[in-house]
């Protein structure tokens, strides 16, 4: 079964699986700057659809609520009209009645049609061992549709034993890691760098690998490009598939895969 996802900027993608519509982390804000408590983000482009372009969705994913490049005020907006807002416990308990926490590992169903899509939550960590206090709970997703492989949806983390978990778990034809190096606070990673996506493709050695929020925002230091040039130098070009933001891409899993 193939899925198509749309990128919409940064890490927000409309996923398309098995007559389910998924909207992942809400950002539509025009480019401007958010002041966080301890740091600025500025965002350089605007999303390359608005919200009502995309039009209903299922679910929207929301790997964590606490930073402006993950959430912004029109991803709020968003929220209020989706049907269901997946998100993290401490999240939920910010968001009220809009959002539904889920714990890592916790599942729970979409209804739609007669079909059924179950929403696993996944663990993540937004930076190296020691962040936590800092960065705040994130999630990951991996939905799992009656018929085909699953999709996994990795959140704002970097590649550790929590993702590795997630492969060992699960056996996704679909990976979508939050990429970009982005860099905040100090001389570290908050989401993957071009090193933790060439470890994700490696663990789950028969996914395609389909990266989103690489672009769009100052702090965010490697962009896509830069992940073509790693994957090509290191063999596994053919499984990366960068997308295009606005244009609905159909995925097929890789048929088969050397490493």
């Amino acid at each position: 079964m193939s899925v198509a996802i749309t990128l919409i900027g940064g890490p927000t993608a409309l996923i398309e699986i098995d007559g389910f519509r998924l909207l992942t982390d809400p950002t539509f804000d025009a480019p401007g700057r958010y002041e966080l408590p301890h740091v600025v983000l500025e965002k350089l482009t605007g999303p390359a659809m608005t919200a009502e372009a995309i039009g209903e969705v299922d679910a929207v994913l929301l790997s964590h609520d606490q930073h402006s490049d993950n959430l912004d005020h029109g991803g709020r907006a968003f929220l209020r009209r989706a049907p269901r807002v997946l998100t993290t416990e401490v999240g939920a308990s910010r968001l009220g009645a809009l959002a539904e926490g889920l714990a890592p590992w916790q599942t729970t169903q979409l209804s739609k049609g007669g079909r059924t899509l179950t929403v696993a939550a996944t663990p993540a960590r937004h930076g190296p061992a020691g962040i936590e206090p800092l960065a705040g709970d994130v999630i990951g997703f991996v939905l799992i549709p009656q018929h085909g492989a699953p999709v996994y949806v990795s959140g704002d983390t970097v590649f550790y034993d929590g993702v590795a978990e997630v492969a060992r778990r699960f056996k996704p034809g679909v990976v979508m890691p939050f990429a970009g190096a982005a860099q905040t606070r100090g001389p570290f990673h908050l989401t993957m760098d071009t090193n933790d996506t060439i470890e994700t493709a490696r663990v789950f050695a028969e996914a395609a690998i389909v990266p989103v929020h690489t672009d769009g925002w100052a702090h965010f230091r490697q962009s896509a490009q830069d992940l073509r040039k790693t994957f090509d130098a290191l063999g596994f070009g053919a499984r990366l598939k960068l997308l295009e933001p606005g244009v609905r891409t159909v995925i097929a899993p890789p048929p088969s895969s050397s490493h």
